[in-house]
């Protein structure tokens, strides 16, 4: 069968092509012309439309997948299609378009677009210590996972931006690991990436965090992990200085490093099955032996991986690699 892509070229030649088109990729001739007409409305016109028929919807988010993969290399095709949808949803409401046609448009020939669509796709930004069981957990793993290791390394995969790395720096910090202990923190895009590296706090809004850290188990004061300039705070330059950033796609990237413990648990809710067993190989070579993998949800008996695995806590997606 013809790739989308393919289609979606062939879309745009003259109209004696539709037939052929339509062939391609299973269609009605009758859908196609109607997804171009909608395509090429006007913007009044297409968010005047509420509802288009399924196959349309269809056919309009698979051409927007591909062509975000042609385009900019980021690759939600494997995604479940109803999550996805959703997310969707709220990036047409930010950008004031009516269909997914119009926000390919967009998409296309607007960077800022294109980046508020990998924004609403990708892992939201986290607060610090925002999930007391996963602090909690992690207090209890990283000796048990790092004090055996010469250079131990931790990899926030799909980190969920400056946050989630600062939690882990500071827990590192108090388990008096943090002096030789690597954080690899990737993100899946470029601008996900500079906002993480530069990111600072107000004032305020550590104060309010002070709340999560307690509620995590933490003792003392949040601030005295932080260097104040004015009413913004930042990580203190040595803590900032074991974090290694950088741009990393799990869906299209291959395993970079071994690791005593990677942490992903926040990137794959929205994966469909052959997607998450081809990101959980990834992590697998990613693993060292007996390291730790702290997962979204439990693995599945039919996991071609589970076998290796045991669980390290009861009712958690926390493992401990056998072999």
């Amino acid at each position: 069968m013809a790739s989308l892509m393919e289609a979606l070229k062939a879309a745009l030649k003259p109209p004696a092509g539709e037939a052929t088109v339509a062939a391609a990729i299973g269609l009605p001739r009758a859908a196609l012309a109607q997804a171009r007409t909608e395509a090429e409305a006007s913007p009044q016109a297409a968010q005047q439309r509420t509802h288009a028929p399924p196959v349309v919807e269809e056919l309009e988010l698979e051409l927007l997948l591909e062509a975000t993969f042609q385009l900019y290399g980021h690759d939600f095709r494997g995604y479940e299609r109803n999550p996805l949808r959703h997310k969707l949803e709220a990036v047409k409401q930010q950008l004031e378009v009516g269909t997914l046609s119009a926000l390919q448009d967009r998409v296309l020939h607007d960077p800022a677009a294109a980046a508020a669509l990998l924004r609403g796709l990708y892992v939201a930004p986290s607060l610090m210590f925002d999930d007391p069981q996963e602090a909690a957990l992690l207090r209890m793993s990283l000796g048990v996972c790092l004090y055996g290791a010469a250079l131990p390394r931790v990899w926030l995969a799909d980190c969920a931006g400056a946050q989630q790395a600062w939690t882990m720096a500071i827990l590192l910090e108090q388990e008096q690991l943090g002096a030789r202990t690597e954080i690899y923190a990737t993100v899946a895009s470029d601008e996900q990436l500079a906002e993480a590296q530069q990111a600072s706090l107000p004032l305020d809004r550590l104060t309010e965090l002070q709340g999560n850290y307690a509620r995590s188990g933490g003792s003392g004061r949040l601030l005295d992990y932080f260097e104040v300039d004015g009413n913004r705070a930042v990580l203190l330059p040595e803590l900032r200085s074991r974090i290694t950033w950088a741009q990393y796609n799990l869906v299209t990237d291959s395993s970079f490093n071994e690791f005593q413990l990677i942490v992903c648990r926040r990137a794959m809710d929205g994966y469909g099955p052959a997607l998450r067993q081809r990101v959980l190989r990834l992590l697998h070579d990613s693993l060292a032996p007996f390291g730790m993998l702290a997962l979204d949800r439990p693995l599945d008996q039919e996991d071609e991986l589970a076998p290796l695995y045991q669980p390290v806590f009861p009712q958690q997606p926390w493992y401990k690699r056998t072999a």
